[in-house]
């Protein structure tokens, strides 16, 4: 994939040391002229929502979160390295069975027995896709699913490639440990919300669903991909191991977008996906946004509103999406109402 590689080459080809990441990187408003004389207050909207979903996955105060870093630049550097060299010892290898699962899902011809028989393959994939599948997020009724053949045939082929993500997925973000417990917790949750906020805007546009449903999920698993990386950085360094919240954010803010692209591309994940994950972190002037844009957005707002914290106010959200008054609802209702019932649930999540 050379546009890839090159672009990931490009991103570390300078060496420094702990560049600062004063910008929100995760939600990027495309530049463009306001309509009217109003300043444009995009970006201190989206970096104001950065920071309450920090605040909010690292359990800590902003003033926490902004605490000096100058004695972690070992720490940093070494980071730096490893994700410029491909030398990340916790990013998560390519599933056996995607490859085959993608192939199959992508042609046309497939039927529901055969995917059957390439999901009953990997057994594991097989347990994680029948909790998946009976998890509020996704059961479309009140009986259970009990059989790889009934989800398939209840979901339909869209429905089960975003099962199939999920279940992928969910097994690598599974806390190791007490202390990471919380946040892969919320980071779960957080990349469900995304993910199935881009899935419903993707719908509406006549886009890939399931397509952006899975980059949907991706910042959530570079999330705890990078805190895992920091945390054997600072085992290998100090006695303690446990990196700073302060520490955690800055390397998420810096590398989030740039290890997204590098799970895609360990995966063999099609062009589209990096395509996709490229217009999220560098819109171009005028660009228009992407599903995934607009569903980060949305998707970060619902889950903060959801569990209490502190998010963009009602009239804000407008500003930072560029949907239509009623396509802003029925997403969010889509997904307060997927929260809701997740929140009422016993399955884990």
């Amino acid at each position: 994939m050379p546009g890839f590689l090159s672009w990931i080459s490009g991103l570390f080809a300078t060496k420094q040391s702990a560049p600062p990441a004063p910008e929100a990187r995760l939600f990027n408003p495309s530049p463009e002229k306001p309509a009217t004389d109003a300043p444009d207050t995009s970006p201190e909207l989206a970096q104001q929502l950065e920071e309450h979903l920090f605040c909010w996955l690292l359990d800590a105060e902003p003033s926490t979160l902004r605490a000096d870093l100058s004695s972690y630049d070992e720490v940093l550097e070494e980071l730096h390295q490893r994700l410029s060299n491909d030398k990340m010892e916790e990013l998560p290898r390519q599933p056996m069975s995607l490859p085959m699962l993608m192939r199959a899902l992508s042609d046309e011809s497939t039927d529901r027995h055969q995917l059957t028989e390439i999901i009953l393959g990997d057994p594991s994939l097989t347990d994680q896709l029948l909790q998946i599948a009976n998890s509020p997020y996704f059961r479309t009724g009140d009986h259970a699913i009990e059989s790889v053949d009934q989800a398939v045939f209840v979901l339909g082929v869209d429905g089960i490639r975003n099962v199939i993500s999920a279940a992928i997925m969910r097994p690598m973000m599974a806390a190791r440990n007490s202390r990471e417990a919380l946040f892969g917790q919320r980071a779960w949750r957080w990349g469900l919300t995304c993910a199935r906020s881009a899935e419903l805007i993707a719908r509406t546009q006549g886009e890939d669903t399931s397509a952006h449903f899975m980059v949907g999920l991706l910042p959530s698993l570079a999330y705890i991909t990078i805190r895992r990386e920091l945390q054997r950085i600072c085992r290998s360094l100090s006695a303690t191991g446990e990196p700073e919240p302060a520490l955690i954010r800055h390397a998420l803010a810096r590398y989030q977008w740039a290890t997204c692209q590098l799970l895609a591309n360990e995966w063999n994940l099609p062009p589209k996906y990096h395509a996709y994950l490229l217009a999220a972190e560098r819109p171009a002037p005028r660009q228009k946004h992407t599903p995934l844009t607009d569903g980060m957005v949305i998707g970060t707002r619902e889950v903060l509103r959801h569990a209490h914290q502190r998010n963009l106010a009602e009239e804000e959200l407008p500003k930072l999406v560029r949907l239509t008054p009623e396509q802003i609802s029925n997403v969010r209702n889509a997904v307060q109402k997927m929260l809701r019932e997740g929140g009422r649930s016993t399955v884990r999540s």
